[in-house]
C-alpha cells in the first residue's frame, strides 16, 4: 500500500483568519506587469475557492486572479480544478495546474494575481510567468509528510487477547472499536504504511488464527 504523501507545512485555508500565516508568496515583474502567486493548503474545492476570494479582496483593483488547486494526493487529478480568469484560453490556469500536479505536493492551491503594465506578454510569455510564478511558489513552500490512515478489522480468539494488545503499538495502531462475543472483534486505526506489517505480525503472534483486513471488508 502507498505510504503517505506531501503536504504544505501550513494550517488548512481558513476565510476567517487569512494571513501570512497561512501562505506563501512569490513575485516578479515581467515587461512591467506585475504577477503576485499565493499558494496555501486547501483540501477541497471550497477552500481553494475560499483562497481566490481572499486575495481578490486584498488586491481589488488588479486586472487577473487566475488560480489552480490539486486538492487530493500529489498528482492526483480528482480533486483539481483551474481558471484563466480573462487571460487568453490555456495560458494561466492550465500550466498553472501542470506545476502543481508535478510539484510533488499534495492539497495546495495557487492564485496569480496580475497588474497589467501596458505591454502585452503573447501567448507563450503568459504561459511561462504564470508556470513560473507557481514553480518558484513551490520552491519557497515548506512541506511536512501526511500520513494516511486506514481502518482495518480483526477477529481474535481470548487465548491470543494479550499478544494482540501488545502488538499494537509497535504499529501505531489504536483500537477505534471491540466487541466481544464467542471472540473479540477489534475496529483498529493505523498509518497505511503499517498495515502490511501489522497484518503479518498479527498472523504470526496467533499461529495463523486471526487476520487483518480493511475495514470494508469483513474480517
Amino acid at each position: 500500500m502507498a505510504s503517505g504523501y506531501k503536504v504544505p507545512d501550513l494550517p488548512l485555508f481558513d476565510a476567517s483568519s487569512p494571513g501570512g500565516k497561512m501562505w506563501v508568496r512569490f513575485e516578479e515583474e515581467i515587461k512591467r506587469s506585475r504577477f503576485i502567486t499565493t499558494l496555501a493548503r486547501a483540501d477541497s474545492r471550497e477552500r481553494a475557492l475560499a483562497l481566490v476570494d481572499c486575495v481578490r479582496k486584498e488586491f481589488p483593483d488588479a486586472r487577473h486572479h487566475c488560480f489552480a488547486y490539486a486538492a487530493g494526493r500529489p498528482g492526483e487529478t480528482a480533486k483539481v480544478g483551474q481558471s484563466d480568469d480573462g487571460e487568453p484560453h490555456g495560458t494561466a490556469g492550465r500550466p498553472m495546474l501542470s506545476q502543481l500536479l508535478y510539484g510533488g505536493v499534495g492539497e495546495v492551491a495557487a492564485v496569480t494575481t496580475r497588474y497589467f503594465g501596458g505591454i502585452k506578454l503573447g501567448t507563450g510569455g503568459l504561459t511561462r510567468a504564470y508556470q513560473n510564478g507557481v514553480k518558484e511558489a513551490l520552491a519557497l513552500l515548506p512541506v511536512t509528510e501526511k500520513k494516511v490512515f486506514l481502518r482495518a478489522r480483526a477477529r481474535v480468539d481470548y487465548a491470543h487477547a494479550d499478544r494482540f494488545y501488545r502488538l499494537l503499538p509497535r504499529f501505531q495502531a489504536k483500537v477505534a472499536e471491540e466487541s466481544f462475543g464467542e471472540s473479540a472483534l477489534f475496529t483498529l486505526e493505523l498509518p497505511e504504511e503499517c498495515f502490511e506489517a501489522c497484518r503479518l505480525a498479527l498472523r504470526e503472534c496467533t499461529d495463523g488464527m486471526s487476520e487483518l483486513v480493511p475495514a470494508e471488508e469483513k474480517g
